[in-house]
């Protein structure tokens, strides 16, 4: 935990272990350091102390691991590390980069096609659903009940993206039941990273949107140069660890399953570049039902105001996610600035947000990537 002071022109010389009293989500390393940070912390002490209020709704998951991925993280009990290396999934496959010693050997061009999910059968969604949902799902453990996967499967620390994409869809009244089948849904993703080497998780969009031609443009700055304007066709699911499994045959892995009848497709464009920057080359064959920004962190970086200029000009709906409530606040005062009114969709929290804890995050707030959506 850094102090909260730190880069206001005084050196810190000892840990931040010295508390707000009143919100309890940030911490100093002296007396000297919380008197002399009161006069900017005064303005979102409040604001934080009710948000640290909803930390048990924030940490409410279902599966049987989520003390250990959530509390036992936080409070430094259990990290990433040894929570993949009890399930043998430490630095394996797509799940490389959910830990700080994964990620720091991860290369980008390296990115994650052929991965499976290094699970058993029983584990993991590796081949179709065996119906078609009848009513839209809303928690990690709708989605668990209908793809018949046990609580204890940690494979929705990556599905987390495709759901994520499923749950923006569903809020700005793109679902199922006003698709058909044959219909192309146009999506414009900016600023991927670490999903880029989990690529092919997204492959459960072909189960949560049958019968659809999902077209997904993958546009930001991590994108390999090399990778620049290449498309990928994901056509079934990652494979589980059996030989045996029917996953291991194509014709008979994906696309909902032969029962149905229902053939979906999904295409991945990658583009190199900021959104505003490469919008004219994207939008030529593909311009977007809805524009979605993942762990966007629109108030860190300047670079995201031209973009959301032309998202307004454009009025195409956009959802965009961040790691803590409080990321989001101050995102939606960046987008009032730039648009001149406020959010189309308000600030709420994320069901099928990831459900391990963000270690070392800034605020004492547990932090989930994708936690929250909000949405212009």
């Amino acid at each position: 935990m850094e102090c909260a002071a730190k880069g206001t022109g005084t050196r810190c010389n000892s840990a931040a272990t010295r508390l707000c009293t009143r919100c309890e989500a940030v911490a100093y390393c002296s007396l000297s350091h919380q008197i002399k940070h009161w006069s900017r912390h005064k303005l979102e002490c409040d604001r934080l102390q009710q948000q640290m209020e909803c930390v048990d709704l924030l940490n409410d998951f279902p599966f049987t691991f989520s003390c250990e991925a959530t509390f036992q993280v936080c409070a430094k009990q259990e990290t990433r590390c040894s929570f993949f290396s009890k399930r043998g999934l430490h630095r394996v496959g797509m799940w490389m980069h959910e830990c700080h010693c994964g990620a720091s050997s991860a290369s980008f061009d390296l990115l994650g096609l052929n991965n499976g999910w290094d699970l058993s059968s029983v584990l993991c969604p590796c081949h179709g659903p065996e119906f078609l949902l009848s009513e839209q799902l809303c928690s990690w453990r709708d989605y668990y009940k209908w793809r018949r996967i046990p609580l204890d499967s940690p494979v929705a620390l990556l599905l987390h993206w495709p759901l994520t994409i499923y749950r923006a869809a569903q809020l700005v009244g793109i679902t199922t039941s006003n698709l058909v089948v044959g219909d192309k849904l146009y999506i414009h993703y900016l600023g991927p990273e670490k999903e880029l080497l989990q690529l092919a998780v997204f492959g459960d969009l072909l189960a949560l949107f049958p019968g659809v031609h999902i077209h997904i443009e993958l546009v930001g700055p991590a994108i390999p140069p090399q990778r620049d304007g290449e498309k990928i066709i994901i056509s079934k699911y990652p494979c589980c660890n059996e030989e045996k499994c029917v996953c291991k045959l194509a014709s008979e892995n994906a696309i909902l399953g032969t029962q149905t009848g229902l053939t979906s497709a999904l295409t991945l464009q990658l583009w190199r570049g900021f959104y505003h920057d490469r919008y004219r080359d994207v939008v030529k064959d593909s311009f977007p039902h809805l524009v979605i920004a993942p762990n966007g962190g629109i108030a860190a970086y300047s670079s995201w105001l031209p973009s959301i200029e032309l998202i307004k000009k454009i009025d195409v709906p956009a959802v965009f996610t961040d790691y803590c409530e409080e990321a989001c606040h101050l995102a939606a005062g960046c987008i009032k600035t730039v648009t001149g009114r406020p959010l189309r969709l308000p600030v709420q929290l994320n069901p099928f947000r990831q459900p391990i804890a963000v270690e070392d995050s800034v605020l004492l707030l547990p932090c989930y990537s994708n936690c929250f959506l909000f949405g212009m």
